[in-house]
């Protein structure tokens, strides 16, 4: 993601992304070192650093996880350059088991963990996580930006606060915080220190006892001092005389703003952990009411209730009682949860529900691009195997296997997580099972399933598919991609020969976009005893399309034969959003096709051939 606004200079007020405006608040505090792993919706930061180190003069790199990606920052934080690196709530599950320990033993530099929760799941299946519960787990900082502006700014704060203190420091977004737009203004970009020195001290590094104990008293120390200094993050607005309040951070506190209600008292959080006691007592000292807003679990609730007994033990506190515990708040559901508690009149959804109806707008699900491996892939396997399998699903865009008329991912739990499971189920039943994983999940977390399954060796199918790319957070690369973050050639590792390394001897290497090869390749491993691995290979359509655009190329495009638009039921089953079906007669949009030919190949022959070939 290039962004030339990024780099404009102090003074100037830009449009910029929130993550992009994360990034930019990292070049205004100095990084000089940045790791991620692409993960919606953080994957912006990444991308914007990435398209602006090489000029900026920093170091940055797509890790092959999460947790790689943090203990590489914590490696340069350690050393006294300062790092960032960005990941959605599910990448912290990943990188947790390294977080925690280096908040105990603290950095020299500062350390800045953006994490981008999602909740209503725009770009997460597997759950609605909510990451503060992370910082109270660890006892590590976490500021919560509220807009555009406050991302950049609160990324600079949160380096101020790692180094001051020696922590690593949290930078919580949520979906709305993250992909929204705004005006920034923008301040100075600080010369990046990139070089540093790892100072070796044993009373430090080591996380085991009695050293332990020491450091745990020390964090909760770091939390206390932090809690009354940067007090100052959070802020009283509207009324201050009224005797109602409402309390709120991130996306929550701009709800709150669009209300508009004028006899209202605002408390906004910009530090919500450690919330500040003494900022909550002074904001509900003289209310009757209080209304909490926050998205998922009631973190900033659960402390004011705590709170209040205390000081206010009379004061009505409102807050998952009216409001929800799952997905993303609006404005409108907001103002129509506290309407009967403020009196004032509810949203009208009667007129908009009423225009939808007559809309009469289609069900639309979620689909593959024209022209997806993943599809050719999934027609393949199941040609030849059937029905009766159970198919293990994993992260990617081939999560979309899930849907009609594949129905090819029966499970999905987290990256991975397709091998591990599969081994158990193979274990305890005689089930034929084929598992489906990615290119670039294999890298992040799938060799140690591998490993595991080959050791204990079980009769499966591993069909990894691979395009090439971190394709569905926008074209990433990974360890077994020809070029890096700024695109310079690199050397990539073949899965292949990962595979054999383990001692995994019947393996298969499959064109993607060739029915012939793909089925023979799974008929030939579905008689092979033990572990069997298929690579489908076969670039994301949609890069190619790039690479085709710069070289001032195009796809072919095809055609059917107008005698034969009728005899193509098969295409039912392979589902290509290019090829329609009108009155019972199938055509291929030629602004949708992007020339895979798989489709031809399924069709009877000659039905289909590229266009031009009737005349």
């Amino acid at each position: 993601m290039k962004n030339p606004d990024v780099l404009e200079g102090a003074g100037k007020k830009v449009v910029l992304l929130g993550n992009e405006a994360i990034a930019r608040g990292a070049l205004e505090a100095g990084v000089g070192f940045s790791a991620c792993y692409p993960g919606t919706p953080s994957s912006e930061v990444g991308m914007t650093l990435a398209s602006v180190a090489k000029k900026a003069g920093f170091y940055f790199e797509w890790s092959t996880n999460e947790k790689v990606a943090f203990e590489a920052c914590a490696g340069a934080a350690f050393s006294g350059v300062r790092a960032l690196t960005a990941m959605k709530h599910f990448g912290l599950n990943v990188a947790s088991d390294s977080v925690f320990p280096v908040a105990y033993v603290g950095v020299r530099a500062g350390l800045v963990i953006n994490v981008a929760d999602d909740p209503f799941g725009h770009s997460s299946g597997q759950s609605e996580e909510d990451a503060r519960r992370f910082a109270r787990i660890g006892n590590i900082p976490m500021l919560e930006p509220s807009n555009t502006q406050e991302c950049k700014d609160f990324t600079r704060t949160a380096f101020e606060i790692s180094e001051k203190y020696e922590i690593p420091v949290f930078l919580r977004t949520t979906t709305m915080v993250s992909h929204s737009v705004g005006t920034v203004r923008l301040g100075h970009v600080k010369k990046p220190k990139t070089k540093g020195n790892f100072v070796k001290d044993f009373e430090r590094y080591y996380c085991i006892r009695p050293v332990l104990q020491k450091m745990h008293e020390r964090i909760l120390e770091k939390v206390e001092k932090i809690e009354r200094e940067y007090n100052r993050l959070n802020r009283i607005e509207g009324n201050r005389k009224s005797r109602t309040g409402i309390l709120a951070s991130g996306v929550s506190y701009q709800y709150a703003r669009e209300l508009g209600l004028k006899n209202v008292k605002i408390g906004k959080l910009g530090l919500t952990f450690p919330i500040s006691r003494k900022f909550v007592s002074e904001f509900i000292r003289d209310l009757k009411v209080l209304i909490v807003l926050e998205e998922l679990e009631p973190i900033v609730e659960d402390f004011v209730r705590a709170v209040a007994k205390d000081v206010n033990p009379k004061l009505k506190i409102y807050g998952k009682d009216i409001l929800p515990r799952v997905s993303e708040y609006s404005t409108e559901l907001i103002r129509e949860s506290i309407a009967p508690i403020l009196r004032i009149k509810k949203p009208d959804f009667r007129k908009q529900d009423i225009q939808l109806k007559k809309m009469k707008l289609p069900t639309r699900k979620a689909v593959l691009c024209p022209g997806c491996p993943h599809r050719s892939t999934f027609y393949a396997v199941k040609k030849v195997l059937g029905e009766n399998v159970v198919w293990a699903g994993d992260i990617g865009c081939y999560i979309l296997g899930i849907f009609e008329p594949f129905k090819m991912q029966d499970f999905v739990i987290s990256m991975g997580s397709s091998i591990g499971i599969t081994h158990g189920i193979k274990k305890v039943s005689r089930q034929k099972a084929v598992v489906f994983i990615g290119d670039s999940t294999f890298f992040h977390a799938g060799m140690a399933g591998l490993a595991n399954m080959k050791y204990n060796d079980p009769n499966v199918l591993v069909v990894v598919m691979d395009n090439n790319i971190t394709a569905m957070t926008g074209h990433q690369p990974h360890p077994g991609t020809a070029f890096g973050p700024a695109g310079e050639p690199k050397q990539p590792i073949k899965i292949e020969d990962v595979v054999r390394s383990f001692g995994i001897k019947n393996i298969k290497i499959a064109n993607a976009f060739s029915q012939k090869e793909l089925q023979a390749a799974v008929r030939e491993l579905d008689k092979k005893p033990g572990i069997s691995v298929l690579i489908s290979r076969g670039m994301c359509r949609l890069l190619l399309k790039k690479i085709l655009k710069r070289k001032g190329q195009r796809f072919p495009v095809f055609e059917i034969n107008p005698a034969e638009r009728r005899r193509l039921d098969v295409l039912d089953k392979f589902a290509c959003p290019a090829i329609l079906k009108r009155k019972g007669k199938y055509h291929i949009n030629p602004d949708m096709c992007w020339g895979c030919s798989v489709c031809s190949q399924i069709a009877p022959p000659g039905a289909i051939k590229p266009k031009g070939a009737w005349k």
